[in-house]
């Protein structure tokens, strides 16, 4: 996000200078117009923009780290819906101070638009066609508002016609409508000074249009309202107001300066190039050499990771250090390692939040994630790789939130010290472990689904007729595909019997169905726990669900197929994993 808002700020700053050095003087004020409106909704857009045909490649600094170099913190397994932390709690300083600015800034427009509004309720109205126009008592106002103009009964009579006929410009040209988006871009982006320039800008240009609108039938009494004038207004923004003295010197000279010439219109040109140069930037990918793509988290020691630069003078390995980083109440530890391993893996606990996105398209899996405790104790240099960057921004966002540390010392020296962790992402719900035994493939024709399948349906396995019960007692991993038939498509083949369906699965040959074996399985006399870890053949199974018989105590294997679980003597666990035969074991001492 941070790179977006710089992108934004960027793009907004040059188009700014463009505009106030080659075409705020010239007259072409609905062009003008236009380029501060266009160049503001490109400059929140082009940052989203990756255009495959400007893409080229952008190389950066590749450093092989010494064996020794990170230390690999024990990984840490989150699962949705933990019993975590409310939305509040999981805010940044840096979110809340967003945030009460959006706040300060919603509630000053609503301040606003509630002084209008009181103005329009006490102020005299009459009707007209084009506009409604609002005569306020006592007062020498004179500003438009969208369909409303609203004029103090104060104001001499004889100029009141011209100054209608200014305010009327701003209506049929829809004025108030770009100023309110500006005021809706101050709240989003209160924090970016350039959103007031753009405004103020256009607010601008508001005054030239309506004066030189005006002026082309009326300009001696153009002139004679604004040099003689006692100004005073209403102080809201977003408005378009006729006596401002700020505008008034600027509102003179563009009216007795002479039209501009046509040719001077090619400056908007200007334009393209900034956009172009713009694309390019944001279609710019990184290379990746091929070894960086194989990353685990399990083992940053010896790959090549992608970085700007993180060996520097002032960083020193965990293996070395004299006096490692010590976690805000690791003071007193004996073990300050196993002090920040154990306090960093429930901070992660207790500040993830499953992004709902991620689950939702059912993405899960591993972000492997390098950091470091810099000289002033705060987290720097982070660096991540995931399967997807919901899941990468999550866990960055869980680091970014670590206390600040007391610093590594080496020599006597305060030093930066790199540390890696895995941060695993698992959905509850999926339990299924992906391999080589699979489902294929499942070809759906003329049918809604298989939810929609009722008692009649017909079941065929490997062109014999079968049961529901025949059929729910396959190994979902034997399965080669199901082909499922409704309506004519199936009446066709099957004849009448088949009007509610028929469902056909083939099954895989010489298919051998895994077994789950539980591995180191023991009961701990210390902690009360049994323990193990679940295998089939050499590979780890997550997400088996694990239960006691009889009991409530349940849990999942992690993503190396580790488990723990309240289970005493005597008691019988059992464990139930997609495509294998449920298992069950009795604990013993």
């Amino acid at each position: 996000m941070l790179t977006y808002i710089l992108e934004c700020v960027a793009f907004q700053l040059i188009c700014l200078l463009v505009y106030d050095l080659f075409l705020k003087k010239e007259t072409f004020f609905q062009w003008n117009r236009a380029f501060l409106i266009v160049s503001c909704l490109l400059s929140l857009v082009l940052p989203w923009v990756k255009i495959e045909a400007l893409k080229t490649t952008v190389s950066k600094e590749a450093v092989y780290y010494p064996a020794n170099w990170f230390v690999q913190i024990e990984g840490v397994v989150v699962e949705e819906n933990p019993a975590a932390t409310s939305f509040l709690e999981q805010l940044s300083a840096w979110e809340w101070a967003y945030i009460c600015g959006v706040l300060g800034m919603a509630a000053w427009l609503s301040t606003k638009l509630y002084r209008i509004k009181k103005l329009h309720r006490e102020g005299f109205k009459k009707y007209y066609p084009e506009y409604t126009r609002v005569t306020v008592q006592k007062s020498n106002v004179a500003f438009s508002f969208f369909k409303s103009i609203f004029m103090g009964d104060a104001l001499p009579k004889n100029k009141e016609q011209q100054i209608l006929e200014h305010e009327l410009v701003h209506i049929k040209q829809w004025h108030s409508l770009d100023l309110f988006f500006f005021e809706l871009m101050r709240i989003a982006f209160w924090f970016n000074p350039l959103v007031y320039v753009y405004q103020n800008r256009v607010s601008e240009l508001h005054e030239f249009i309506a004066d030189a609108k005006v002026a082309k039938y009326q300009r001696k009494e153009q002139y004679a309202i604004l040099l003689s004038q006692a100004f005073k207004t209403e102080n809201i923004s977003f408005i378009n107001q006729f006596f401002t003295q700020s505008l008034i010197k600027k509102r003179i000279v563009m009216l007795s300066k002479q039209k501009s010439k046509r040719i001077f219109q090619l400056k908007y040109i200007l334009l393209i190039p900034i956009v172009l140069g713009m694309l390019v930037y944001t279609s710019c990918e990184q290379s990746v050499d091929n070894q960086e793509e194989k990353i685990e988290a399990v083992s940053l020691n010896e790959v090549l990771v992608k970085t700007d630069t993180i060996i520097t003078s002032t960083s020193v390995p965990f293996s070395t250090i004299d006096q490692v980083p010590v976690f805000p109440g690791c003071e007193s530890a004996a073990d300050k390692r196993a002090c920040f391993q154990e306090n960093i893996q429930n901070h992660i606990r207790k500040h993830f939040n499953y992004p709902l996105e991620a689950q939702e398209q059912n993405i899960q899996g591993r972000v492997a994630l390098i950091f470091t405790i810099q000289e002033d104790g705060t987290i720097g240099k982070i660096r991540k790789r995931g399967p997807h960057a919901l899941l990468e921004n999550e866990a960055v966002r869980i680091i970014e939130r670590l206390p600040k540390m007391e610093p590594g010392k080496h020599k006597g020296k305060v030093v930066s010290v790199p540390f890696s962790i895995p941060i695993t992402f698992k959905l509850a719900s999926n339990t299924s472990n992906a391999d080589s035994n699979e489902v294929n493939e499942i070809s759906i024709i003329g049918y809604e689904g298989l939810n929609a399948m009722n008692s009649s349906t017909l079941f065929f396995i490997d062109g014999k007729e079968s049961s529901v019960k025949q059929m729910n007692t396959l190994n979902a991993h034997s399965i080669e595909s199901v082909q499922v038939l409704k309506d004519e498509v199936a009446i066709e083949k099957y004849g009448q019997r088949g009007k509610n369906g028929v469902v056909e699965i083939k099954t895989k040959k010489n298919f051998k169905a895994q077994a789950m074996h539980v591995k180191d399985f023991k009961y701990v006399p210390q902690q009360g726990l049994t323990k193990g870890k679940i295998i089939s053949g050499e590979k780890a199974l997550p997400g088996v669900n694990i239960s006691i018989k009889g009991g409530e105590a349940t849990t999942v294997s992690d993503f190396d197929g580790n488990f723990k679980i309240n289970a005493q003597p005597g008691q019988v666990i059992e464990f139930d994993y997609i495509g294998f035969p449920k298992t069950a074991l009795l604990v013993k001492e």
